[in-house]
């Protein structure tokens, strides 16, 4: 029986190129599961093609890493690491069309934990990057003491008190105890002094408060369930200011009161404020903190809202005006 010749010089039909991930992870986080097998393995049960795997170093904490990824064209960046990995490698694909999956390493999680994102679970955490729903995001830019170049975060920025617990933590206890380890870092450094502070919202006449924090706030929740800037929400495009004010013996206690209350009453202890921007000027240096990384000092910092800037892959189920469509199959 012969054969049909085959037509000459006519293009065949191209197999359909595999989707592609790319993984930015954090060495020095260590699991007590296999990550690459995982997402290996997940990568092939979803007809994905094989990884591409980016180790941060300790001089670049994800951003050249997330630029080389953007450069490969891959079809999602998952960041694997804790809030400073995710926060570095947001900042690159901020802008683009490449959405950003993550898979929680760390101690807090804290953008996992505002978007449902399991943070025990990462095989859960993997289907979740590579298939879950899209959605966009805001970011925040930040810029400390007059820097030329601003930096971003997705859950908070903080100067003063919060910062000080955050560079304070004790590594090791951290390593044991988890999170547990900033309540300790927290009652240590309780003693201190208010300090002389200015807050400009969206531009307008300065505020004056003697402040031990002021904070800027993406999202809401923080580890141990506890709501530190309520009904924040990471896509309404605005950036949400607290303040703490503790005077007197009892100062704390009316803190804690004011965040139980939700900065509902007449006490300035806990004072809540929404805008697009803010700047913030302290008579004396501050330690300065985003997203949970102790950053050094400051007196100089301005925020601005840059609304729905990343996308970025969450459960499905969650319902939301910023979800987008489903990725494609």
């Amino acid at each position: 029986m012969s054969s049909q010749p085959q037509a000459q010089g006519l293009p065949t039909a191209a197999a359909p190129a595999s989707r592609r991930a790319a993984v930015i992870i954090n060495p020095t986080k260590k699991t007590d599961v296999d990550i690459r097998a995982l997402v290996d393995e997940a990568c092939r049960e979803e007809g994905w093609a094989a990884p591409l795997w980016l180790e941060t170093e300790q001089e670049d904490p994800g951003r050249g890493m997330a630029r080389q990824a953007l450069q490969e064209g891959v079809d999602v960046v998952i960041a694997a690491g804790g809030d400073g990995t995710v926060r570095c490698v947001a900042a690159e694909l901020a802008g683009t069309d490449t959405p950003l999956g993550l898979l929680p390493l760390g101690t807090g999680n804290l953008l996992a934990r505002n978007l449902d994102v399991p943070v025990d679970d990462p095989a859960g955490a993997i289907r979740t990057a590579l298939t879950g729903t899209e959605r966009r995001i805001d970011v925040v830019h930040v810029k400390v003491d007059e820097a030329v170049d601003s930096d971003i975060f997705l859950v908070m920025a903080g100067l003063g008190y919060d910062a000080v617990m955050m560079g304070d933590t004790n590594t090791a206890l951290k390593d044991r105890v988890g999170w547990l380890a900033y309540v300790d870092a927290g009652i240590r450094n309780l003693p201190g002094k208010p300090v002389r502070t200015m807050i400009s919202i969206d531009g307008g006449t300065p505020i004056q408060r003697r402040l031990r924090s002021v904070m800027g706030g993406n999202c809401g929740k923080i580890v141990g369930g506890l709501e530190v800037f309520p009904g924040a929400r990471i896509d309404d495009g605005l950036l949400d200011i607290m303040t703490m004010a503790p005077k007197g013996g009892l100062g704390w206690l009316n803190v804690v009161a004011g965040l139980l209350r939700r900065g509902k009453g007449r006490g300035t202890a806990v004072e809540y404020f929404q805008c697009r921007s803010a700047e913030i000027w302290a008579d004396v240096e501050q330690d300065f903190e985003m997203d949970g990384d102790h950053l050094g000092t400051a007196s100089h910092i301005s925020m601005r809202v840059d609304p729905q800037a990343l996308r970025i892959r969450m459960p499905y189920g969650k319902k939301d005006p910023a979800i987008l469509t489903n990725p494609e199959p």
